[in-house]
This record gives C-alpha cells, sequence and structure tokens, in this order.
C-alpha cells in the first residue's frame, strides 16, 4: 500500500462504491479517493473491457452468448489494486493499455450487456471488495473504492458511502475527448459522441446508472475542475464514515 493516506478521519474498513455514465469522472476520482485515504482501487469497468478483449482473442463468437459467458468464466485475469499505478493482466499478460483500445471500445456493449457475463463479473467484483475489508488484501483491511456502472445498486448496496459522480452530456463530451484524443475542439468532441452515448444507451438497458438509488449521494461535477471534485467526494465520504466519538457508558 502506498502511503499517500490523508489524516481524513474515516473509519476502517471502509467500502465506498462511485457509479456513473461515461465521461464522468469516475475513474480519475475514484483513484485520486482511494490515494488520499490509503484504500484499494477497483476498476470494474476496466473488468468488462478485460473480457471484452478475452473473448475477442479466443474467437469467440459475440452472438453466440453462452459461449461467451463460458470464456469470461474461465478468463484468467487479475487485478492489481493499487491506486497510483492499477493493473490489468490476461493469462499473465499486461493488457491495461490493449483494452482502451478503439477496438475494445466499439464492442464492449456487446460483453457487457450480457448478462451471465454481468453475474459472474459481479460475483468477482464482490469477492474483491470483501476481501478488502478484512486483513491480507492489498488495503491490508483498510478498504476499498470501487467504481462502475452498477456499483452502488447491485454489486455493492451495503457499502459504507456509495456515490452517483455525473456530469452534463456537454462536460462528459468534452473530458472523454480529452482523455482519449488529447483535445476537445469540436471535431474531437463530435468524433468521441457515438462512442459516449451509445455505450451509455446499450448499457442502461441492463443497469440503472443515471440516477440516484435510495442512500446514494449525487455529486455533479459539471462546473468543478478535478480538485474540486476530489475534495467534494472527500467530503462526502468524511459526513457518512466519519470517526464517531465513544459513548460513555
Amino acid at each position: 500500500m502506498t502511503d499517500t493516506a490523508t489524516d481524513l478521519p474515516v473509519r476502517t474498513p471502509l467500502s465506498i462504491a462511485v457509479d456513473g455514465p461515461s465521461g464522468s469522472g469516475k475513474s480519475s476520482v475514484s483513484k485520486a479517493v482511494a490515494r488520499s485515504l490509503g484504500l484499494a482501487y477497483l476498476d470494474t469497468g476496466a473488468m468488462y473491457r478485460a473480457a471484452t478483449l478475452w473473448v475477442v482473442r479466443e474467437g469467440v463468437d459475440f452472438d453466440d452468448q453462452s459461449a461467451v459467458a463460458a470464456a469470461v468464466r474461465a478468463m484468467p485475469l487479475v487485478q492489481t489494486l493499487d491506486p497510483v499505478d492499477p493493473g490489468v493482466a490476461l493469462a499473465g499478460q499486461d493488457v491495461a493499455e490493449a483494452i482502451r483500445s478503439e477496438d475494445v471500445t466499439r464492442v464492449v456493449s456487446r460483453v457487457a450487456t450480457n448478462l451471465d457475463v454481468r453475474a459472474e463479473l459481479r460475483r468477482r467484483q464482490r469477492e474483491i471488495i470483501d476481501g478488502e475489508t478484512r486483513p491480507g488484501g492489498y488495503s491490508a483491511g483498510r478498504g476499498i473504492v470501487a467504481e462502475g456502472r452498477d456499483i452502488t445498486t447491485v454489486v455493492a448496496p451495503d457499502a459504507d458511502v456509495r456515490i452517483l459522480l455525473t456530469a452534463s452530456e456537454e462536460s462528459r463530451l468534452a473530458r472523454r475527448s480529452l482523455e482519449v484524443r488529447g483535445t476537445a475542439d469540436a471535431e474531437s468532441v463530435a468524433a468521441m459522441r457515438d462512442q459516449v452515448l451509445r455505450r451509455d444507451r446499450d448499457d442502461s438497458t441492463v443497469t440503472e446508472f443515471t440516477v440516484a438509488a435510495d442512500g446514494v449521494v449525487t455529486l455533479d461535477s459539471s462546473d468543478l475542475d478535478f480538485d474540486q471534485t476530489v475534495a467534494a467526494a472527500l467530503q462526502i465520504v468524511s459526513r457518512a464514515a466519519h470517526v464517531r466519538p465513544a459513548t460513555k457508558a
């Protein structure tokens, strides 16, 4: 575990779930929160991307949903939970860069909308989250920040802190354009529009990630910069999981 934790007085073990649409900043904000609190970090979106890459490499037909699910159940995936340097490996090979390719991005929804695939990956995600609340994991039992599209409602509805991180469509498109293309000019934003909005539209057929469920705190980052968004997220965590003074007998 890195020694970047702040003195924010929160109880541990601590589980934090962050949900939201594409381009809302889930990954970067979640990593920053995990670094600040000395927690592990789980990118569940990377898990779906890795599953997609695995299916492609195994030569499985996307239309054969049973075969796709079987391939994913057998997938030898290892994710590194370090928020400073999260890693993804398939069969011992580093695929952290490969899973972000446009080839994977174009077809990831075909795997992510397979209900049997979702059931398997949710099982793995819960196993990782539970493991980080006990001694022996990456965080030595301090806890984890897990982010994804259905973390707050399906995977970890009992997390100590649940946040829906959202932003306006304009802001999300600009951020994703900067991330992928290095610029947010009109041409780049237009090129990203179909990719971002189609992915949200496809995934919304199997999960809800645009409206906060009961007990989930909405954080709208449309008018916030990155540091302000991280600070706002940490305030939410502090309010929800602060260390309470011991009561006198």
